[in-house]
């Protein structure tokens, strides 16, 4: 079955940087688009980044040239490095794969940003 496990979140200062992660398996990796998702305290879960099976990426405007969506296949790995970073992107942070018409979540890595 489908399982993907996030990782590397933490507290940071803000302009702080983080990479985050997130292993998948039960599906052929190199073939689907990942994407990452945040949900910040009281709000609604947001998109964050996308990337395509051939490496075609897309932002969210707010983090557009702060944040970096990458994958490596032979690892069964997408990334999400996160630079610069504001108070207000404190969230937890979820891997999504859209499958057969199924979303597919990890459980999210908690990024906290404060002094």
């Amino acid at each position: 079955q489908v399982q993907l496990v996030e990782s590397g979140g933490g507290l940071v200062q803000p302009g702080g940087s983080l990479r985050l992660s997130c292993a998948a398996s039960g599906f052929t990796f190199s073939q689907y688009t990942m994407s990452w998702y945040r949900q910040g305290p009281g709000k609604q879960r947001e998109w964050v980044a996308t990337i395509t099976s051939g490496d075609n990426t897309n932002y969210a405007g707010s983090v557009k040239g702060r944040f970096t969506i990458s994958r490596d296949n032979a690892k069964n790995t997408v990334y999400l490095e996160i630079n610069s970073l504001k108070p207000e992107d404190t969230a937890v942070y979820y891997c999504n794969l859209y499958l057969y018409s199924n979303n597919y979540w990890g459980q999210g890595t908690q990024v906290t940003v404060s002094s």
